[in-house]
């Protein structure tokens, strides 16, 4: 029998210890387009490795199927040569970080993506990064835990807003963070269907169809965003337990705000302004029904809190409608809105809690004990108001005797005002709201 001699041994020991360091060692690879193909760089390296790219062009569809870093250089390109995805990570704890990324696929149908996260592909983080879609931008499928920051996304303003992608497109997505992102000239800024427990933060989104688009979404945080120059910059669709607090949008063509069928759910502290002009059909400059510029539209929703908010300068300052009652509305200011509320109920609603109401500029009332509510109710809407929203044609008469004398008759006898919306505490001074604009 051969004996094991202490070189043997000591061989041994050596050669273990470089298979543990081999397999626990992250490496770094430098590469550049001239002298490396990115996609067999990213097929031999190991699970943990950094890739580094210096300036230049790299021609690549790369799938990512191990845990790694995907880094550039200032002025570092991938280029997915007009087809299928540039990027799509199936890996969980992928990095993709400072890279130029354009030129994927346009096919919708076929989800042709920049980057697209598949469903093994948990806490991804894409950040920094310049993205040009054609398609998609990001597109996360049935993932967890990604972080989406500080990423700039271009569409291309060529294309019909309809056959556009949108810039991030979460889809049964979970504990996401979309954060510090830069969205403009695709379809939706973000787009969220089925996805719970997300959270969308600090994003500016402009130019789109819709900034944030939610639907058939539970327990979502939307904080501090900003829009301006969409058709809608939140529409919020068939979802509970969303809070919307801190945002802000501007010189939306149609609604600032739309809340169709929307349960349990806060809006608190967001501002609206410039919401008054109308889309258009085609080029006849004609106004789209319904579209008189809505700071805040609600739709069939119900046990919703919304307070603190300003709107601000729109065609209308809130627009309820399909049975949108049982609502805590108190604390907005609306300033200067055209018409201020517009809604036809059964029965009356009142738009106070706790004794505080909201800040309207066309309150006419009294404070004569000086407790900053007014001494008066707030009775936006009228009889007249009614006939006009169901007859608009009888608009020609709004001057004449016979409507002065009807609202007259309606001021001294309250018995034959119609039931709508009544603020008992109007308050004398704007509620304090974080982020107004100024």
């Amino acid at each position: 029998m051969r004996l094991i001699t202490p070189f043997v041994v000591r061989s041994l020991l050596i050669i273990l210890a470089v298979m543990i360091h081999s397999e626990s060692y992250a490496a770094t690879f430098r590469i550049n387009p001239e002298n490396h193909s990115l996609v067999e760089v990213v097929y031999n390296v190991n699970a943990g490795d950094t890739i580094l790219l210096q300036p230049g062009e790299y021609r690549a569809n790369l799938l990512i199927d191990k845990p790694l870093t995907l880094q550039g250089q200032s002025g570092a390109i991938i280029d997915g040569g007009g087809h299928g995805d540039v990027l799509r990570i199936r890996s969980a704890d992928v990095t993709v970080r400072n890279l130029r990324l354009r030129n994927s696929g346009s096919n919708l149908t076929d989800m042709n993506a920049v980057i697209f996260i598949e469903d093994t592909a948990y806490r991804t983080t894409i950040e920094d990064n310049k993205i040009e879609s054609t398609a998609f931008g990001v597109w996360l499928q049935n993932t967890e835990e990604a972080i989406i920051s500080n990423n700039e996304i271009q569409g291309d303003p060529s294309i019909r807003s309809q056959d556009r992608g949108n810039g991030i497109h979460l889809f049964n997505t979970r504990k996401t963070k979309v954060i510090g992102n830069r969205v403009r000239d695709t379809r939706d800024g973000i787009y969220i269907d089925t996805s719970n427990h997300n959270v969308l933060r600090d994003n500016h989104l402009h130019h789109l169809r819709y900034g944030i688009h939610y639907m058939y979404s539970y327990h979502n945080q939307v904080v501090g965003n900003r829009t301006n120059d969409t058709r809608t910059g939140y529409a919020l669709m068939q979802s509970k337990h969303l809070t919307v607090t801190g945002n802000s949008t501007q010189n939306d063509k149609n609604y600032g705000i739309l809340m169709n069928y929307i349960l349990y759910s806060t809006i608190a502290n967001n501002t609206v302004s410039d919401i008054s002009h109308g889309s258009s059909v085609g080029q006849t400059n004609k106004a789209i029904p319904g579209g008189e510029g809505k700071a805040l539209f609600v739709y069939n929703s119900q046990q919703n809190e919304m307070h603190n908010n300003t709107c601000a300068k729109c065609g209308i300052g809130i627009h309820l409608t399909a049975g949108s009652e049982d609502n805590q509305i108190h604390s907005n200011n609306f300033l200067k809105n055209r018409t201020q509320v517009k809604y036809v109920a059964t029965n009356t609603q009142e738009w106070s809690k706790d004794g505080s109401g909201n800040y309207w500029t066309d309150y006419l009332g009294w404070d004569l004990d000086a407790d900053g509510i007014g001494d008066k109710p707030y009775q936006p809407n009228d009889g007249v108001d009614h006939i006009l929203w169901k007859y608009p044609s009888a608009k020609i008469l709004l001057n004449s005797p016979a409507i002065q004398t009807l609202r007259w008759v309606q001021e001294q006898f309250p018995v034959l005002r119609p039931p709508g919306v009544k603020d008992s505490y109007p308050r004398m001074n704007p509620a304090s709201v974080s982020g107004d604009l100024q």
